[in-house]
Parts: C-alpha cells; sequence; structure tokens
C-alpha cells in the first residue's frame, strides 16, 4: 500500500485524466471499424501473438479498440454504465489508482495470451469486453451497497450484480478448455491483484467522505461565525465552534493568518482548524 502511494506521489502527474472517455472512444471505433472493415481489426490490430513475435508490437496496446457488443443498441447503453462506473470509480480512486486497475487488467490480458502461444502454439485473440465488466466488480468492492435501476426499472444493489457476473464467470471456467480457463483467470486477475494490494477500497471511500463532510461543517460554521459577530454585540466568536467571550471570559481567541479574511478561534481550535482559502476550500 505504502509503496503505491509513493508510486502515486512521483508518477500520479502522468496518469491520465478521463481515461474512461478514451475507453468509450475506442469502443466506437472499434464498433465503427468492425461495420466498415470487419477483416482489418484481425489483420491488423488484434492480440496476435505470432504477428507480435514478427514485429508487429502496436498490437499489445490496438486490440483495446475491440468493441463491447456488435449491436448499436447495448453499445450506447454499455457506454453510458462504462463512462459512468469509470468516472465514478476514478473520482473516489483517484486518477493513479484508477488508471492502474485498467493498465493492469490490459497487462494480464497479454500475458494470457502470451501464455496460450507459448505452451501450445495457438493464437487466441483476447478482447477487453471482460476487462470492462470488472469495473463492476471494481465498483461493488468499493460501494457494495450503492443501488442500480437494471433496464432502469428494477432496483438492485451493485454487490448483487457482481455476484451474478461472477456466477458466470465461474460457470464459462467450468465448461472451458485449459486456454479458455486462462482466459477467464486473466479477466478477474486485475481485480484480484488490485484489491490485494488496496487492501480495503470501501474503507478509502469512507475516509475521504467523512473528510469531505469535516471539511464543509467547518466551512459552514466559519461562515456562520462571521454573521453571528455583529449580531451578537460581542467581541470575539470561535469560527468552529461559534463560542464567544460570553460563554466563557477565560476564553482565549487568536486570529490565523493563514485563512482568507479575518477569522477568529478559541484556544481548542487555533491549531486543529482547517485554514479556509479564498475559493472556499480547505486546507490543513
Amino acid at each position: 500500500m505504502k509503496f503505491f502511494d509513493r508510486l502515486e506521489e512521483k508518477f500520479g502527474r502522468f496518469a491520465i485524466k478521463n481515461l474512461t472517455l478514451y475507453l468509450v472512444i475506442l469502443n466506437i471505433a472499434g464498433f465503427i471499424l468492425l461495420y466498415t472493415n470487419p477483416a482489418f481489426y484481425y489483420l491488423h490490430l488484434s492480440l496476435d501473438m505470432e504477428r507480435i513475435f514478427a514485429g508487429e508490437v502496436w498490437r499489445l496496446f490496438t486490440f483495446m479498440i475491440y468493441p463491447s457488443t456488435n449491436s448499436i443498441l447495448l453499445l450506447f447503453l454499455e457506454m453510458f454504465i462504462l463512462y459512468s462506473l469509470g468516472n465514478t470509480l476514478e473520482r473516489l480512486w483517484g486518477r493513479f489508482y484508477y488508471n492502474l486497475y485498467i493498465f493492469l487488467g490490459m497487462f494480464f490480458l497479454v500475458i494470457a495470451a502470451l501464455a496460450i502461444y507459448l505452451i501450445s502454439g495457438d493464437v487466441m485473440w483476447l478482447t477487453p469486453s471482460n476487462l470492462y465488466m470488472t469495473l463492476l466488480l471494481a465498483f461493488a468492492m468499493t460501494l457494495p451497497d450503492m443501488q442500480f435501476l437494471l433496464y432502469f426499472i428494477i432496483p438492485i444493489k451493485a454487490k448483487y450484480l457482481a455476484i451474478f457476473y461472477v456466477g458466470i464467470m465461474a460457470y464459462e471456467f467450468i465448461r472451458s478448455d485449459w486456454t479458455g480457463r486462462i482466459a477467464v483467470i486473466a479477466s478477474f486477475a486485475n481485480a484480484i491483484i488490485f484489491f490485494l494490494m488496496i487492501k480495503n477500497p470501501a474503507k478509502r471511500v469512507r475516509q475521504a467522505y467523512r473528510k469531505h463532510q469535516f471539511d464543509a461543517k467547518v466551512r459552514d460554521a466559519a461562515r456562520r461565525a462571521e454573521h453571528m459577530r455583529p449580531m451578537s454585540g460581542t467581541r470575539h466568536v470561535c469560527s468552529v465552534c461559534g463560542r464567544t467571550e460570553k460563554d466563557d471570559p477565560n476564553l482565549e481567541f487568536r486570529y490565523c493568518s493563514k485563512c482568507s479574511g479575518n477569522r477568529e478561534y478559541c484556544q481548542d481550535h487555533l491549531y486543529t482548524h482547517v485554514h479556509v482559502t479564498e475559493d472556499g476550500g480547505g486546507t490543513y
């Protein structure tokens, strides 16, 4: 965990912003390509290990252009879901960890295709469809009680959708041959490895939410204190708790040089408050 936090500090600025948007664009471009020239993907872009060893290394990335469905109606529905889930996870985890999750998924698909080729000599064209589905699994492991409207009508919690998806993949694992089983394992590998590293993403989200609530309460208390001063006829008002010299004559008050405006704090909150900046935000 600390190792990846240090990586985020060093390389987080290189993480791709709005990565989900690019995945959606790839899906739409792949859908158009398969309808206009279906052979082009398999001839030049697919995850064909034989051609990659022949020098066509771009296939390690271009295989991601394959669309998740060949139905235009399902495409718009799935892209809406993909964009919603991906953007939410990027906000909750942060840009670096969301990028890490997606690229881990790509990496394990490549490793699976490589393993199948080296063991059997067969080329298995793996596509990113199951990688997109693992976003649902990741969302359920982060916010298990979040509700979806299935078909925009039936309310169902994320954890139950994830269990259903895992059940389908378990069935695929049982009925497939060994190459199919490698593909199934590759589909889940990014989720398994990622959550073993992060340990408890739901806890991280709850901590971030509590911090957001605390910051909002502090800002609200500061605004109330600003309006309270002229109305109460007091000389000193704490911007956090709202206490004045009338509540306790022995209470000491000081102004904070790091906060915008003339914000005053009592001795209990002078060194523990969140600094209020000009844009309304807060810093520690």
